[in-house]
C-alpha cells in the first residue's frame, strides 16, 4: 500500500483511483462496508485526514482516538486498499468551502473517479456539506459519488463512539463485534523500570498517549510481534493502567509474552484485547501481586486455548 500525505503533485499514475472517504478510527464494520463500495471501480484507494479533525479543533480534550495512523494503515493494508491519502488537515484544508474542497481536492488534486462515504459524512468549512450535497458536486466535477447507509449490530449503530463505551465498561468482545476485528494497540516497545523482570515477569512496555485508553486493569491477549528477528504471534496477559502498587504513574501497556524468550525493545508490536480479567489492584505485599499475577496468566490462557 502507498502512502500519500499530499493532494498536490502526486504521481499521474495515482489518478482515477476509487476511495472510501472519512476518519476511519477503529476501521470497524461500518467503515469496512464502505470501503466495499468501492472496489470494482478502478485503483481502491482511501482519502483520510491526520490529525484527526477532531484533534485539530480541540487539541486540548481528552484522547478519544481508537487507533494511531500506523495502526489504521496496517489495518487498511490488510484490506486491500492500494493508496492511502492521508491528508493533512491544517488551516488550509480547513478554510476549504465544501465546492472548494470538492473540486480543488478531489478533482484536481487526486484526479478520482469515484467517491463512497457514510450517509452522515459532512464536510467543507463548518462541516456545511452533506453526502448529498458531495454527490451533486460529484456529477459537476466528474467523479461518481456512492452514499453508505450506516450499519447496525443489534438495533445499534456501529461506531466508533459505541466502541469506545464498549472498551471504557471493559467489554472487548462488543467492540471487536462492531469492529469486525480485535481492538489492538500498535507500537514501539519502550524501555520501563523493568519491575516485571525482577518478578519474574518479564513485560514489554509500550505507550498509549493520544488514544482512548479501554479500562483499566488485566486482559488476556494475542500479540503480533511486527518487526525484528521474533516476528510472529503469540498468546499472553497485559496490564493497562498506573501501576498502583508503585506509586502514580502516566498510564502504559505491558505485555507479558507466554513461553516467549528475547529482547523486544525498539520493536514493533500490535497487541488484541481479548478478554478483560480484573481491575487494577494495589496489594499489601509483593508476593501478594506475584500470585496474582500467576493466577492472570493460567486465567489467560485459558481463554486464549479456545480461540
Amino acid at each position: 500500500m502507498l502512502i500519500h500525505r499530499t493532494w498536490q503533485g502526486l504521481d499521474p499514475a495515482t489518478r482515477g483511483t476509487s476511495v472510501a472517504m472519512g476518519n476511519f478510527d477503529g476501521v470497524h464494520r461500518g467503515h469496512q462496508s464502505v470501503i466495499a463500495l468501492a472496489r470494482g471501480h478502478g485503483p481502491l484507494g482511501l482519502v483520510t485526514f491526520e490529525p484527526h479533525p477532531r484533534q485539530y479543533f480541540a487539541p486540548t480534550a481528552p484522547a478519544f482516538r481508537l487507533m494511531n495512523p500506523e495502526a489504521r494503515a496496517s489495518r487498511l493494508a490488510k484490506l486491500g486498499v492500494q493508496h492511502l491519502f492521508e491528508l493533512p488537515f491544517d488551516a488550509t484544508l480547513a478554510g476549504l468551502t465544501p465546492e472548494a474542497f470538492a473540486s480543488e481536492v478531489l478533482a484536481d488534486g487526486l484526479g478520482l473517479a469515484h467517491v463512497v462515504v457514510g450517509e452522515d459524512f459532512r464536510f467543507g468549512k463548518g462541516r456545511a456539506g452533506s453526502a448529498e450535497d458531495l454527490a451533486a458536486l460529484g456529477r459537476e466535477h466528474g467523479f461518481a459519488v456512492t452514499i453508505a447507509p450506516l450499519m447496525k449490530e443489534s438495533g445499534e449503530e456501529i461506531s466508533s463512539t459505541a466502541i469506545r463505551r464498549a472498551l471504557t465498561e471493559g467489554r472487548p468482545r462488543d467492540a471487536a463485534a462492531m469492529l469486525g476485528h480485535w481492538h489492538r494497540i500498535e507500537g514501539m516497545v519502550i524501555h520501563g523500570e523493568k519491575r516485571g523482570r525482577d518478578l519474574g515477569y518479564p513485560t514489554a512496555n509500550m505507550s498509549v498517549d493520544g488514544l482512548h485508553l479501554p479500562r483499566l486493569g488485566v486482559y488476556a491477549v494475542k500479540v503480533d510481534v511486527l518487526t525484528g528477528p521474533y516476528t510472529g504471534s503469540f498468546i499472553g496477559a497485559a496490564s493497562l493502567g498506573v501501576r498502583p502498587m508503585f506509586g502514580e504513574n502516566r498510564p502504559n501497556l505491558e505485555t507479558f509474552l507466554f513461553d516467549f524468550s528475547g529482547d523486544l525493545y525498539d520493536q514493533q508490536l500490535s497487541v488484541a484485547f481479548v478478554d478483560y480479567l480484573r481491575p487494577e489492584m494495589k496489594f499489601d505485599s509483593l508476593p501478594g501481586l506475584i500470585a496474582q499475577m500467576s493466577a492472570d496468566c493460567s486465567r489467560a490462557r485459558e481463554i486464549l486455548s479456545v480461540l
